[in-house]
């Protein structure tokens, strides 16, 4: 019987397809790579979700049942699912393929970097985790997360636009005006700032009910509120200001930069909300 971990090092390789046939129909703009990267999207994200669903089967059968959210090897695993299934959405509502040149190549490398490097074990809860506030705390966190990284993904492709090589033709004629480019920007910061914040306060709530008190300047407390504190930033430039362009991108890259620390980085430093 296939297990969860076996099966989610195939979902890898799935994504890594998709990744790789969004970026061919990009590059030799023909339709039919495209249509199939999108199939090939939707079975990985399903894939991935029933690799959660079964991981969470084998943690009950193993006596230790719980949410599959607790280590690095599962958030890494949720968050590339919240990644696919943004992109999936951005992909039907506003029909822009080329967006999954940028998005499903994050959600891959979380994927492979988690299947490569990550142990997969299911381990026993510490009595801190062991809280309903657990699951509303990661999934608020790492939707907010795939926003932010859908939102730098989306950077990356307003700098190829706007590049001073950039011409008419070529590679960026299939990529949106910059104007909605920056749009779609704001949208996915304030998709992502909104469940970060939630995350926050459910982070806090969780950490009094485990350690008595609402904040403790924690690394990875302090290090998500600098994280909240840039993303205020730029909806407050963009929206008190009237920041658009390239000034919200460059804050959309510095952003999901303070993301990745405040999701890795951190580990390094002693803590305890540090991911093994």
């Amino acid at each position: 019987m296939i297990t969860s971990s076996s099966l989610i090092s195939i979902i890898t390789f799935v994504y890594g397809l998709a990744a790789l046939l969004y970026i061919t129909s990009w590059v030799f703009k023909k339709e039919l790579p495209g249509k199939l990267a999108t199939a090939t999207t939707i079975i990985a994200a399903g894939g991935n979700l029933i690799g959660i669903i079964l991981r969470w089967v084998e943690s009950y059968q193993q006596g230790i049942g719980h949410a599959p959210l607790s280590n690095l090897y599962e958030s890494l695993v949720f968050f590339a699912l919240c990644i696919a299934v943004l992109y999936l959405f951005l992909e039907l509502r506003y029909k822009l393929r080329v967006i999954g040149v940028v998005a499903i190549p994050l959600a891959f490398l979380a994927m492979a970097y988690t299947s490569l490097t990550v142990d997969s074990t299911i381990e026993p809860l510490i009595p801190a985790l062991q809280s309903n506030w657990l699951i509303a705390h990661v999934i608020t966190c790492f939707i907010g997360y795939a926003g932010f990284a859908v939102a730098f993904g989306i950077s990356i492709l307003y700098f190829i636009k706007s590049g001073r090589n950039a011409s008419s033709g070529g590679l960026t004629n299939k990529i949106p005006h910059e104007a909605m480019l920056d749009e779609l920007t704001h949208q996915m910061v304030m998709f992502g700032f909104l469940f970060l914040s939630v995350g926050i306060i459910t982070g806090a709530v969780w950490a009094n009910q485990a350690w008595g008190r609402y904040w403790g300047w924690d690394p990875k407390e302090t290090w998500s509120l600098v994280t909240w504190l840039i993303y205020a930033s730029l909806l407050h430039a963009r929206l008190m200001r009237g920041w658009t362009g390239k000034r919200i991108a460059v804050l959309s890259f510095v952003g999901f930069v303070a993301v990745i620390f405040t999701y890795f980085g951190v580990n390094l430093l002693p803590g305890l909300h540090s991911y093994q």
